[in-house]
């Protein structure tokens, strides 16, 4: 109701209603139908993919840091973006989906297939390494895309800060249905995800079969955070903060972490876009901005031992 409600034009709750059931007047209803209720959808569908999808990494790898941005995956999916605006002349968001997904999928392999190797397999810690030396690479990649391809950069910029401006109903009908298939594949690894918190050899004595709930789960996370990447740039911190959070509403168990986590993602989303267009009217500061305000500081203390991280 506040993202609805309020922006540069404020509008009465009960005038929104009025638009949203009867019509209201014509001004209202061009403001409320046609500009924030397809924003506030996106908000919700995007804020709902990145939480659930931090859920399951921190429950695949076992860190409680893991997150789409800190793991790289975030950012393979801007690269399947950028090379899809600079090399395939895409410029939908139903364009964006498909190389986003690709991209997040091809660093999901890579973190892993880094941190698997050695002593160990992948622990925890080589997982969150490993997503730092990809997440610089892909980041140097697009540096070097973008500087040969100035022509993208324009398309990039717009896209790469992370906002939900702008976002229409048709980005909301491309974004739902990889949303909702997302959601799909990491149900089904829910018990799985709670005796992988076991330990590897516990799980396995308990019946799961850990290849694949990190297969079924990674799948799931990773088309999660393209479709969000794709529809909403790369909006940091959604991923880290709402499953601690989560996880202190309702515990350990992913049958209920979930999803809290996909009620929970929605509101940190549209609290920050409706602050940031609330902070410097009549412009306005993008979401990712005021997510990355409100997740820094949640980071430091998590990093502290003083948070919910438990």
């Amino acid at each position: 109701m506040l993202s609805l409600a309020l922006g540069s034009r404020p509008i009465a709750p009960a005038q929104v209603w009025d638009a949203l059931l009867h019509g209201g007047s014509a001004a209202e209803t061009e403001v409320v139908r046609t500009m924030r209720l397809p924003r506030t959808l996106v908000g919700a569908l995007v804020g709902a993919a990145l939480a659930v999808a931090g859920v399951v990494m921190q429950g695949l790898t076992r860190n409680p840091i893991a997150e789409p941005g800190i793991l790289g995956v975030s950012q393979g999916a801007s690269v399947g973006v950028v090379l899809a605006i600079a090399f395939a002349g895409v410029h939908t968001t139903g364009g964006y989906m498909w190389f986003a997904i690709a991209g997040a999928g091809v660093a999901s392999v890579a973190v892993y297939a880094v941190a698997a190797r050695g002593r160990g397999g992948a622990t925890p810690v080589k997982l969150a390494l490993s997503g730092a030396a990809v997440n610089a690479l892909l980041a140097a990649v697009i540096a070097a895309v973008l500087t040969t391809r100035a022509a993208a950069l324009d398309e990039y910029r717009f896209w790469q800060v992370g906002s939900l401006s702008g976002r229409d109903a048709e980005v909301a009908a491309q974004t739902w249905p990889f949303v909702l298939a997302g959601l799909l594949l990491v149900a089904f690894v829910a018990r799985g995800l709670d005796a992988l918190a076991l330990g590897e050899d516990m799980a396995k004595g308990l019946g799961q079969n850990i290849a694949a709930v990190r297969i079924v789960g990674g799948l799931g996370a990773t088309v999660l955070t393209g479709a969000g990447v794709a529809a909403a740039g790369p909006i940091a911190f959604v991923g880290l903060a709402v499953p601690h959070v989560a996880r202190a509403v309702v515990g350990t168990d992913h049958r209920w972490l979930l999803p809290m986590a996909a009620l929970l993602g929605p509101v940190m989303l549209l609290v920050a876009d409706t602050v940031g267009r609330l902070v410097m009217p009549p412009g306005e500061v993008p979401a990712g901005v005021m997510t990355a305000l409100i997740g820094v500081p949640f980071l430091v203390v998590l990093v502290r031992g003083k948070g919910v991280a438990a």
